[in-house]
């Protein structure tokens, strides 16, 4: 038996001729956790390789949050920056308006056209807040945002006739006090250099402010309703072809009714916060 050699076989050793290969016995649930065992053990240096390219690609996913965080603060700043700027020039305009005329009448429509570029950009705090880059409530941002852009088109620059009420002065006045504030705290906020008194004013005039512009809101808005039942503005009378029936009359009143209850959410919110960042409270709010 010259020549002939022991070969390991699923069912023990045995004599193999000369010139026969024995092929390697197929996996099977006996000899697959042996061998899954020897496939698992990294190899020196494997290890070490692994946590490197673990730790290379967290720096990797580190580095672009870090990117699109100062982005995200660049294009914060720029706007409120530019906002700041575009209620400033509303103020002094409507400052100058007054001092040359004397009268509050044709002061809107010396500053429609700024105003209505400014109040309808800001469309974009809607955008921040659904993208997550601002961390408020995307409905309670787009409900401050919509009801003033409503404001503007669809009531004031609509209507000719309300254009020289004084209680679009009143709400005017407000809201580019407001706006100032606003703007500037977050400008400042997000240069980390805020100065206490533009705290101060942001959590404090709202207290006064707030009331005053949704007074001023309301009564613009019913001045508005004689001359909208009147003229039938924006309004669809049966028959039509599409057979739908719309009074804009009616929808304002129902506009009018839904600050009774918006407004003291809005308002109580502003309290919260208040509390929060003038006292020191921990408030803790429902997700909205």
């Amino acid at each position: 038996m010259d020549g002939w050699s022991w070969a390991a076989l699923p069912a023990g050793l045995a004599l193999v001729p000369p010139g026969w290969k024995v092929s390697p016995p197929p996996l099977n649930s006996t000899s697959l956790p042996a061998v899954r065992g020897r496939l698992c053990r990294p190899a020196p240096g494997t290890m070490a390789s692994t946590e490197e390219e673990g730790t290379a690609e967290e720096k990797e996913n580190n580095n672009k949050k870090r990117t699109k965080s100062a982005l995200a603060t660049a294009w914060l700043t720029f706007y409120n920056i530019a906002m700041t700027a575009g209620w400033l020039v509303l103020a002094i305009a409507m400052m100058r308006f007054y001092i040359q005329k004397g009268t509050h009448k044709g002061l809107y429509r010396s500053i429609a056209r700024t105003l209505k570029f400014f109040q309808t950009f800001a469309l974009v705090e809607v955008v921040h807040c659904a993208i997550g880059i601002v961390r408020t409530s995307v409905i309670v941002t787009g409900v401050q945002v919509c009801s003033r852009i409503f404001m503007v088109w669809f009531i004031t620059n609509s209507i000719r006739q309300i254009q020289n009420e004084e209680s679009v002065i009143l709400f005017l006045v407000v809201w580019t006090v407001t706006e100032i504030t606003r703007y500037s705290y977050y400008t400042f906020n997000l240069l980390h250099h805020l100065p206490y008194f533009i705290k101060w004013a942001r959590y404090n005039l709202f207290i006064v402010l707030y009331p005053l512009g949704v007074i001023g809101e309301l009564l613009t808005i019913y001045a508005a309703l004689p001359v909208v039942r009147r003229s039938g503005m924006f309004s669809m009378r049966l028959p039509n072809k599409y057979n739908v029936s719309f009074d804009y009359y009616y929808c304002l009143i129902i506009v009018m009714l839904s600050y009774i209850p918006l407004f003291p959410q809005l308002y109580f919110h502003m309290l919260r916060q208040r509390r929060r960042m003038l006292l020191g409270e921990v408030i803790v709010e429902k997700d909205e």
